[in-house]
């Protein structure tokens, strides 16, 4: 999960970013020279290497992909998240770890993962079934994302053996993005095989586990850090739900149909195309940045799934001809798709 260092319990851990920075320590210690990666991700070496800076979720989604192009690691979030200290989440981490059981803190944890990340929110449930921790993405399109869901799903799963000194099994681990199977390495942390091009992002517990005492539970110090965290809670800023997410909502369904354009986006959120076009030039994007992006993620995504033919991939992506769709690929990667696809197949 996007972490960094806090200075004191009481301060609200500058978080988003904290992948990103594992991920340029990881292409130094590879040979690879993170400044041009940053760079290519409209970033500087001293912004990326501060963590009172927060990285917006969008850029550091696209570190992660162009440090896994770079790197030749198609599941570099897993790896990343394999070794870190978990203690470097902060504020979050020690108020689960200082919980009674594990679904307290798995409560806890998505109750205060807002407050040091803008992009993904847990959900925790445990009814009648299995403890179940969901992830919803925020003002982010999903499509965009293989590395940092990977690398959340296996922190998590960390926490939770951490926490109660275990070798907790989930019932199941599903994600919304495909990959063909699941990677020996992947079988091996997790214990179970990995639901791809599922319609939701989660890991799910059996209930008695979820009842398991934690190791470091201390009544008096969570009280504390729990009141660290509500009042943290409470000076975060409101969300609000931007132009950009709306439109990416909207476009994958126009897409197919030859739709996909500012006037029908706009027409579908009842205001003008002018109106439209100012409303994301405010939150710094513009329509064709925003189409470009999504297409480049969903082309990516569809990819993955070798049920797909290319020519019926071009026609969800909006575009009439192969041609078309392998040369903004070409533009996109530097390769074409079925040359992207054929090197998926050979890493897995």
């Amino acid at each position: 999960m996007p972490f960094a260092r806090s200075e004191g319990f009481g301060s609200i851990p500058s978080a988003t970013g904290g992948i990103a920075r594992l991920a340029c320590a990881r292409l130094a210690e590879m040979g690879s020279d993170p400044a041009v990666i940053l760079s290519k991700a409209g970033l500087t070496p001293d912004v990326a290497s501060d963590p009172a800076i927060r990285l917006e979720v969008r850029t550091q989604i696209r570190l992660l992909e162009l440090a896994a192009e770079e790197l030749q690691d198609e599941w570099l979030g897993f790896h990343l998240a394999r070794n870190f200290d978990l203690r470097e989440i902060g504020l979050v981490y020690y108020v689960a770890a200082s919980s009674d059981q594990l679904a307290d803190a798995l409560r806890s944890a998505a109750r205060y993962c807002q407050i040091m990340n803008e992009g993904v929110r847990l959900r925790f449930s445990m009814q009648d079934g299995p403890a179940a921790i969901a992830l919803d993405y925020v003002n982010v399109d999903r499509d965009a994302d293989r590395h940092q869901i990977e690398f959340w799903l296996a922190t998590l799963v960390r926490i939770c053996r951490q926490v109660t000194n275990g070798r907790l099994v989930p019932s199941r681990v599903r994600t919304r993005h495909f990959r063909n199977g699941t990677p020996a390495e992947f079988r091996a942390f997790f214990g179970v095989d990995v639901e791809f091009g599922a319609s939701v992002d989660e890991i799910c517990f059996p209930r008695p586990v979820a009842l398991l005492s934690v190791v470091g539970r201390d009544e008096y110090l969570n009280e504390l850090l729990r009141r660290y965290a509500e009042e943290a809670l409470a000076r975060k800023p409101r969300e609000r739900v931007t132009v950009r997410s709306m439109a990416e909502d909207i476009l994958p369904k126009l897409l197919p149909h030859g739709r996909a354009e500012a006037s029908e986006v706009a027409r579908r959120l009842g205001v003008s195309s002018r109106t439209l076009s100012r409303k994301l030039a405010e939150e710094g994007t513009s329509f064709a940045e925003i189409l470009d992006q999504l297409r480049a993620a969903l082309a990516r995504r569809y990819l993955h799934d070798e049920t797909l033919p290319v020519s019926e991939i071009a026609w969800l992506l909006g575009y009439r001809e192969v041609s078309s769709l392998t040369h903004a690929f070409k533009r996109w990667t530097g390769t074409t798709p079925r040359q992207f696809r054929s090197g998926q197949v050979a890493s897995t």
